[in-house]
């Protein structure tokens, strides 16, 4: 089964994420579990937590259908040692959060270089990162998203990430999950079959299905290769629609979250129901 939803608010707090997943007919959603703008959070209360897995079962999403985010502000692969320090820890407590409600995994960007050492050295310090934090943590894997390679981020190529996960020393609990609009900003043509054919084979080549765990689903108002970040509503950008048939209909994507970051959130129940009408049947 396809597991189609949207990064959902947790406004109020963390239980109320499923219930926003619900009313919009989602199968699968992300979550903040603290404001991602910000440093610090206070600890998630035991109501929260209570009341999160008790929502989480009413609704009926199982665990790893949710793909939480990290915060915008950690930089896994930070020149500077008391910067590196400084996102460590606060990576280490979003897993922790991650942890106490039950999930299994945490969608991560994997850092930037800022110009100052090398793409090979960052990477090299983010699997560090990753490798530290999972020594301090039990049962969430890592999820490594790509990006558009804008400005000086790491990821925007699957080398980057297979480099990652090549330094990780724990494997079953890394993972990656790919965004469309980054994807195809990155240089990776999405637009026909046969160019999804070749983008996820090199995906597959390079990476490995295997390590993949979930999915952003967004149409890109930039071109191909821009190396600019900014998502479009389905449909609406310079992806249209064919990548998104071809991910409903293809058995790789199974049962992972796919994962809506479109720019309008009120079009998120409809965007859910037009994928799922893509889906061919016989």
């Amino acid at each position: 089964m396809k597991r189609v939803g949207a990064h959902v608010s947790a406004s109020g707090g963390v239980e109320n994420a499923p219930l926003n997943a619900e009313k919009i007919g989602a199968r699968a959603f992300a979550l903040f579990t603290k404001n991602q703008r910000q440093w610090r959070a206070k600890p998630l209360s035991q109501g929260c937590i209570t009341g999160f897995k008790a929502n989480l079962k009413k609704v009926g999403i199982a665990p790893e259908h949710v793909l939480p985010h990290d915060s915008y502000l950690i930089n896994l692969g930070h020149p500077d040692p008391v910067a590196l320090q400084k996102s460590r820890g606060a990576f280490l407590d979003e897993m922790q959060r991650c942890e106490q409600l039950g999930l299994q995994m945490l969608n991560f960007h994997p850092g930037s270089h800022l110009k100052k050492i090398s793409e090979t050295e960052s990477l090299a310090i983010v699997a560090d990162s990753i490798n530290q934090t999972l020594d301090r943590t039990n049962g969430v894997a890592a999820v490594i998203e790509n990006t558009a390679g804008q400005g000086t981020n790491l990821g925007y190529r699957f080398e980057h990430l297979r480099a990652i996960i090549d330094q990780v020393e724990e494997k079953s609990r890394v993972g990656v999950c790919l965004d469309t609009c980054h994807t195809f900003t990155a240089g990776y043509d999405l637009r026909t079959e046969a160019t999804c054919d070749t983008t996820f084979q090199a995906f597959d080549d390079v990476v490995g299905f295997e390590y993949l765990r979930g999915m952003h689903l967004n149409d890109s108002k930039p071109d191909l290769g821009s190396r600019v970040d900014r998502h479009e509503s389905l449909g609406k950008g310079k992806l249209g629609w064919t990548v998104f048939r071809y991910i409903m209909n293809d058995d790789r994507f199974e049962e992972i979250p796919l994962i809506l970051e479109t720019v309008d959130d009120t079009l998120w129940a409809e965007e859910i129901r037009q994928l799922y009408a893509l889906v061919e049947t016989g």
